[in-house]
């Protein structure tokens, strides 16, 4: 119980000193997840410039807003997720609805499934950022390194029992990627803004 009062307890802090406007807070805040924003929003966008300009987006807004963040409906860096998948998903709609009124290639059936397979992408690579460190390990050695759950509990010094769960768990919250459709609030958001 004390693991997770920790986390809620920095949220809640954090919070409150970017209500107060403490511009301390919010570099804080950048240095812990501007690589997970960065990370989601080049995910979908697939563009360097435009992964940048969602980051400063994200940022800009929760210094605008930073009572639009509630606690008591989830840790701040699902919340920072969410926003993030929004405005990436709402940029990649709107490049995607210029280039349709312009004559551009595809159609407006291609460019939702383009937006459904990038939110759930990005969903799948906050999952994996987000789970467990000791399941996080058993996926990327049996996926990135191909090993097998025998070789997995080897590499990683658990018996064959314990990474065969590991790897049954991971892949069950990769699942949720899909399950849970897009474009990418968390349940019991209402909307990431």
């Amino acid at each position: 119980m004390a693991n997770t009062e920790i986390p809620q307890r920095w949220d809640r802090k954090m919070q409150q000193r970017l209500a107060r406007g403490e511009a301390a807070a919010l570099g804080e805040l950048y240095d812990r997840f501007a690589s997970l924003v960065r990370g989601l929003a080049h995910r979908v966008l697939g563009d360097e410039d435009g992964a940048d300009g969602i980051t400063r987006e994200v940022f800009a807004h929760v210094w605008q807003h930073p009572d639009s963040y509630d606690p008591r409906q989830g840790p701040l860096r699902t919340w920072l997720a969410a926003l993030t998948r929004r405005l990436a998903v709402e940029r990649l709609r709107a490049t995607g609805t210029a280039a349709l009124e312009r004559g551009g290639p595809g159609s407006a059936e291609e460019l939702e499934r383009k937006v459904r397979r990038a939110a759930v992408a990005a969903r799948a690579d906050y999952i994996v950022q987000a789970m467990p460190v000791p399941l996080r390990a058993a996926l990327e050695l049996a996926y990135f390194q191909r090993r097998d759950y025998r070789q997995t509990a080897a590499d990683l010094g658990v018996t064959e029992d314990e990474a065969r769960r590991r790897l049954r768990l991971g892949l069950q919250l990769l699942a949720t990627a899909h399950e849970l459709g897009v474009p990418g609030t968390p349940p019991g958001y209402g909307g990431a803004a």
